[in-house]
């Protein structure tokens, strides 16, 4: 997930094929064991320490930090980056073995890459992950090898959002159930004045263009890799062509403003549709309604953004999941306070929290759906799930971005996804050439080669 607050200071001081080619250099064992304290390196110390949580996100509310202050002895310093350059701050203290953070992201798109390099002490060495595992569906979207390499604190998946007011004012439907109703109602948007540029895409080199487009592929009826990791979207016909097709279309055409080639996922949510300078989201995070969109600091378009059901080729499509979680480096200097931080992060009472359930003034920014089954069956039953209606239903058909899990070479092969789709949206490259370039470097990571 962006991927929040900042989803989610340029993008990566190394590109991801320099990080990853700096990473693999040094392999670090991944450690085992059960029960609690660390399995190596760093202080068991838990109180009258300070930690270093690094996230990409805006700090957790003052008094919640403050609260866990209290109750543990442990303050929380908080650093905020956006997510690919937290990658390579992860992937650049692994490698040279020196401290960055004590606990800090582990997205769904590197459990396997993170896994095999062992740079992330197992969490089953600090917390009961067995006894969590039910309440927490997508832990094993975390576990490789045998360990848990981090501990979701969301269950975030793409949605489509719409600034209904505006659908409203240009006489078109609010629930376009296609691709090619929801294409016909931005350009009708656009053609009455409502908003110069009604469709938010997130074209700068990023992780967040890559999973726009994944979604996208989804939606065209499209898979990205097979389990083999070979490449499903070089055929015009395919549904990762296609979608790379209307994504540069829509700029193309104008539904995207051309200052969109440098505008990042969490840029796009917070300038763009929070401030009601677009009508529409294709690929948008679950949760951003109530903790974004209907926050009056942050939003002037509170009450008017809903989730609308992804539109497909012939009604609505599934949704794609891109959780986030946290984990303890092997160079923490407190593994076991942030061990403790990390349980109370992703607790039942802190995820309903940070969803807003109990004020504005408690959310956390950005925050999508909790990871707890728990919390989601709390806020829902007690109707504090902003949108919950339409919200569950889209949880409940969501699906991985990869059925077979994400490859090790991930970061790579987004690198690759995001940048060729970047130069095909700039005009150096046409879309045939992009495709041709990821599915190139699809084969090449495949290899090994």
């Amino acid at each position: 997930m962006p991927k929040q607050g900042s989803a989610p200071a340029a993008r990566a001081a190394l590109s991801r094929r320099s990080a990853l080619a700096g990473a693999t250099a040094v392999l670090l064992s991944a450690g085992c064991g059960g029960g609690s304290g660390a399995s190596s390196g760093g202080s068991t110390q838990t109180s009258g320490v300070t930690i270093t949580v690094a996230l990409a996100g805006d700090p957790l509310p003052q008094a919640a930090l403050d609260t866990f202050t209290q109750d543990t002895g442990i303050t929380v310093k908080w650093v905020n980056l956006d997510w690919d350059s937290l990658q390579t701050k992860i992937s650049a203290a692994a490698t040279a073995n020196t401290y960055f953070a004590d606990a800090t992201n582990v997205d769904w798109s590197r459990v396997g890459q993170l896994g095999r390099l062992g740079w992330f002490h197992p969490m089953e060495s600090y917390l009961d992950t067995d006894a969590m595992a039910e309440d927490v569906p997508q832990l094993a979207s975390f576990s490789t090898g045998g360990h848990v390499v981090g501990i979701p604190y969301d269950a975030s998946f793409m949605v489509t959002t719409i600034n209904v007011d505006m659908f409203t004012a240009a006489g078109v439907d609010p629930a376009p159930a296609t691709i090619e109703e929801y294409t016909e109602a931005l350009r009708q948007i656009k053609a009455r004045g409502i908003v110069e540029h009604p469709l938010n895409i997130p074209f700068a080199a990023a992780e967040g263009l890559s999973t726009y487009w994944y979604e996208t592929t989804a939606a065209f009826g499209g898979s990205v890799l097979d389990e083999n990791g070979e490449a499903q979207f070089t055929d015009p016909d395919s549904g990762g062509y296609r979608a790379a097709e209307w994504m540069v279309g829509a700029l193309t055409e104008g539904l995207v403003a051309p200052g969109s080639i440098n505008v990042t996922d969490s840029q796009g949510q917070q300038t763009l549709m929070a401030q009601g300078q677009v009508a529409s989201t294709f690929s948008d995070y679950s949760g951003t309604v109530g903790t974004l969109y209907d926050v009056p600091a942050s939003s002037t378009v509170v009450g008017k953004v809903r989730y609308l059901p992804t539109p497909g080729v012939d009604g609505p499509a599934a949704n794609l999941s891109n959780p986030d979680g946290i984990g303890i480096p092997k160079q923490a200097r407190y593994p076991d306070a942030a061990a403790k931080f990390i349980e109370w992060f992703t607790s039942q009472q802190q995820q309903t929290d940070f969803a807003g359930v109990n004020g504005p003034e408690k959310a956390y920014t950005g925050y999508p759906i909790p990871s707890r089954l728990s919390a989601v069956q709390a806020m829902t039953s007690g109707g504090n799930l902003v949108q919950g209606d339409a919200l569950i239903p889209m949880l409940e058909k969501s699906r991985p971005v990869f059925e077979g899990g994400a490859p090790t070479w991930y970061p790579e092969f987004s690198n690759a996804v995001y940048t060729n789709l970047h130069a095909a949206a700039t005009g150096s490259m046409s879309v045939q050439a992009a495709m041709e370039g990821v599915a190139d470097k699809a084969e090449q990571l495949a290899s090994g080669s």
